[in-house]
């Protein structure tokens, strides 16, 4: 078996991001995808897909790149890296439903190349409900450990607390949401490990659509009013605060002087902050917060 060349990822995580667009599409019924063709002058591009008008989702983006040049180094110091080109390119998507009831979602699968022979995977899948659902967390949890095992039996435990780990806001001692998978530097050994791991990124990229695709159906129908649409603002910000401040892949698109609008689509289309907001006792809004904490087993249903 011969290792997929860096231009045959590419075009794989094209035909990635089609398929997602599409299906995406189809289960909000009525938006659609604006697609925007950038280049780098710093070497590569990309297309980013903007979703408008949607009946379910109100702002989402599905964004494919694959760029290349001289590695800046700041990332050549950060990853402890020997000076050479790189090549980089992946799908990576974040949904904002207008329903504070439907959960927000990200997804990214990505592949890192650098003329030296350096190479690695990175990905992962991971639910921020505005309320914490424990049916709908184990539904994710199970639907994304699924995949996983398919693959690695190892790989959903050990990426689960990875995810856990990392999407967190220090400062605010919580987790982004109920976390999900996520995993990075993930390097092959052989051309069969290298296989193994390309097809396990696109196997999350197929969960997508259909994971979502079950959020959208089911919880668009759940009624709401202004103080769940309040509550929903408050935790877009929390949302935006992990995106600016925490998230590596802001800060690498950044600092390779990546298209800044491409790179800050996952912002909600609207957030607020409330000064030492605190909710009320014994409210679905408490409980929510209660449950932004690392290591909870979700596949394990427990008030």
């Amino acid at each position: 078996m011969s290792r997929k060349s860096k231009e045959d990822i590419s075009k794989i995580y094209q035909q990635m991001q089609d398929h997602i667009c599409k299906e995406i599409e189809l289960a909000d019924g009525k938006g659609f995808f604006e697609e925007d063709i950038w280049q780098r002058p710093a070497g590569g591009g990309g297309r980013t897909r903007i979703f408008k008008n949607g009946n379910i989702i109100e702002k989402g983006g599905v964004a494919f790149s694959a760029v290349h040049g001289p590695t800046p180094d700041k990332i050549l110091k950060k990853l402890k890296l020997d000076k050479a080109d790189f090549f980089a390119t992946g799908v990576s998507i974040v949904l904002h439903p207008k329903s504070p009831m439907v959960p927000i979602i990200h997804m990214n699968i990505r592949y890192f190349e650098m003329d030296n022979g350096v190479h690695w995977f990175g990905g992962g899948i991971d639910l921020t409900p505005h309320y914490v659902d424990q049916e709908d967390a184990k539904h994710f949890h199970l639907e994304v450990k699924k995949v996983c095992d398919q693959y690695d039996s190892s790989y959903y435990p050990k990426f689960k607390t990875w995810a856990d780990d990392y999407f967190y806001l220090p400062h605010r001692d919580e987790t982004r949401g109920i976390g999900g998978i996520f995993y990075d530097r993930l390097i092959a050994k052989d051309d069969e490990q290298f296989e193994n791991i390309l097809q396990f990124s696109l196997s999350l990229g197929r969960l997508f659509p259909e994971v979502y695709g079950h959020f959208m159906k089911k919880n668009s129908q759940l009624s709401f009013g202004e103080n769940e649409k309040s509550w929903q603002s408050l935790r877009r910000g929390r949302y935006v605060e992990f995106n600016l401040v925490w998230d590596a892949g802001t800060k690498f698109g950044l600092d390779t002087n990546g298209r800044t609008e491409s790179i800050l689509m996952s912002m909600p289309p609207q957030a607020e902050w409330e000064y030492m907001h605190e909710p009320r006792v014994g409210s679905e809004e408490e409980y929510t917060q209660k449950h932004l904490k690392k290591g909870i087993d979700w596949l394990s249903l427990v008030k």
